[in-house]
C-alpha cells in the first residue's frame, strides 16, 4: 500500500521540481493514495506527499467526482471578490474555510485562500489547459499549489493569525474538535 508522508517529513518543506515527463504509474499511485484516505476523506493530494518531489497533484473535490489531475500548475491570476455590497457581505459571513491535511492527521485550521485564480497546467495526457477554478475547489487547488511550493496549511493558519484545532472521535464516533494553544 501507499503511505502518505507526514509532519515533519523533511520533503513536505521542499520546493516540487518541474514535471518532465508524465508518469503514468505515479498517477494511478497518486489517484489510489487519495482513493484510500477514509478518515478524514482526502480531496487532494500533491506528489511531495508520496515523497515525490514533483509538480503534480491531484483531486477529487465530492465522492461522486472524478480525480483530476494537475502537472506542472501555475497560477497566473488570483482575484479577491469585486467591490460590490453582495460581496462585501459574503466576505465578512464566509471569509474562511476550515482546511485539513492528510500530511497532519487530526489538525484542522481555518485558511483565508483567493475566491479566484486562473491556473495553467497539463493534464495526465499531456494538454495543456488555462481556466478560472472557484468555490471548494479553488479552496483545495491553493492547498495543494501550497504543498508543490513546501508550504502547510499550518503555516497559513499562523500567518493569518487563525486558531488551530485538533480533533478526535468521541463513544458516539462524532469528531469533536478542540483548540491548540499556540
Amino acid at each position: 500500500m501507499i503511505k502518505i508522508v507526514t509532519a515533519p517529513a523533511q520533503i513536505l518543506s521542499q520546493k516540487a521540481k518541474p514535471v518532465k515527463k508524465i508518469d503514468k504509474k505515479l498517477i494511478g499511485e497518486m489517484k489510489q493514495a487519495l482513493l484510500l484516505a477514509k478518515d478524514p476523506e482526502g480531496v487532494g493530494l500533491a506528489a511531495t506527499q508520496l515523497g515525490k518531489p514533483l509538480s503534480i497533484f491531484v483531486i477529487k473535490p465530492a465522492p461522486k467526482s472524478p480525480i483530476k489531475v494537475f502537472i506542472n500548475p501555475e497560477i497566473v491570476e488570483e482575484k479577491d471578490e469585486s467591490n460590490s455590497e453582495i460581496s462585501k457581505k459574503r466576505k465578512r459571513s464566509h471569509p474562511t474555510r476550515l482546511e485539513g491535511c492528510l500530511s497532519l492527521p487530526n489538525i484542522w485550521g481555518e485558511v483565508k485562500r483567493k475566491p479566484s485564480i486562473t491556473l495553467k497546467y497539463t493534464d495526465e495526457r499531456g494538454k495543456n489547459y488555462t481556466k478560472i477554478f472557484k468555490g471548494f475547489i479553488v479552496t483545495i487547488i491553493q492547498h495543494e499549489i501550497d504543498h508543490l511550493n513546501g508550504v502547510l496549511f499550518t503555516e497559513r493558519v499562523l500567518e493569518q493569525n487563525g486558531q488551530l484545532y485538533k480533533s478526535y472521535k468521541n463513544e458516539k464516533g462524532e469528531d469533536i474538535f478542540e483548540e491548540l494553544e499556540l
